[in-house]
């Protein structure tokens, strides 16, 4: 009898032993959201996506192909899961406050679980002082920005704040210039003081974009296209700010691996 109550303990102490292993935080999944806007935006999602819409896209809709099991070990700093689910909840035209007055970052704060990972980036529309439902001075923006990374903390995930993407323009003497001013020096002064890390996008995609030319991206990268090439654009279309296919998956990679090249936590 006691060598039979002996052998059950053991089966039971291996099948908690076997669940355990189970639970590890290998065997879940990483949660990747993306707070942003236009430029982020995965526009596959709306209605006649390819007849009204193509072939504009934000970074964010082609950033899921980017974490395969070969480069996951890559973003080993940030104590991903075996699986990486990119969550691109961006909305073209929102400012850090307009984004928090609509609910949309009360969405990805509910659904938030420790160990996810969030990246911040707007300035786009922050900066447009002609349109008041999305304008936001400086000082209001880094105080969004400080409310988002102490949200973020407060549910055990990361947040990890990402300047602008620059625009297609100033270019001056064949060197791409910044276009948002102020905005990506009030995100580095965040970082400063939070702690949090900061990819600089505005730099790398100024840098990136001066290696490619001028002529090259604002043909290949940016919404700039001819008459009757593309159904939702029979008129052709001038845009220095949104993305073709090529330019938002040259930007995604400028996100992917800045992020292999965070900084470990404790």
């Amino acid at each position: 009898m006691t060598r039979h109550i002996f052998s059950l303990f053991i089966l039971s102490l291996t099948l908690v032993t076997l669940h355990a292993c189970n639970s590890l935080p290998q065997h879940r999944t990483t949660h990747l959201y993306i707070a942003s806007d236009s430029t982020a935006t995965d526009y596959s999602t709306e209605a006649d996506y390819l007849t009204k819409r193509y072939p504009q896209m934000g970074w964010g809709q082609v950033f899921q192909p980017l974490f395969t099991a070969e480069s996951l070990p890559r973003l080993k700093n940030l104590q991903v899961a075996s699986k990486v689910d990119v969550i691109p909840k961006a909305k073209g035209g929102r400012s850090t406050r307009s984004f928090f007055e609509e609910g949309r970052w009360r969405e990805i704060y509910d659904a938030l679980q420790p160990g996810d990972i969030v990246l911040i980036q707007f300035g786009h529309n922050d900066q447009s002082k002609d349109k008041v439902d999305r304008y936001t001075p400086i000082e209001g923006y880094k105080q969004y920005l400080r409310m988002y990374v102490e949200n973020v903390r407060a549910k055990k995930a990361r947040p990890i704040l990402i300047t602008s993407v620059n625009r297609n323009y100033p270019w001056v003497e064949g060197k791409l210039q910044n276009s948002h001013g102020d905005y990506p020096q009030a995100v580095k002064d965040i970082g400063r003081e939070m702690n949090v890390d900061v990819i600089d996008l505005t730099q790398l995609s100024i840098d990136h974009f001066t290696a490619k030319g001028e002529a090259y991206v604002t043909e290949k990268y940016f919404m700039n296209l001819p008459e009757g090439k593309f159904e939702g654009y029979p008129k052709g279309l001038k845009d220095n700010t949104h993305f073709q296919p090529e330019g938002a998956e040259a930007v995604a990679r400028l996100v992917f691996e800045a992020m292999s090249k965070l900084p470990a936590k404790p």
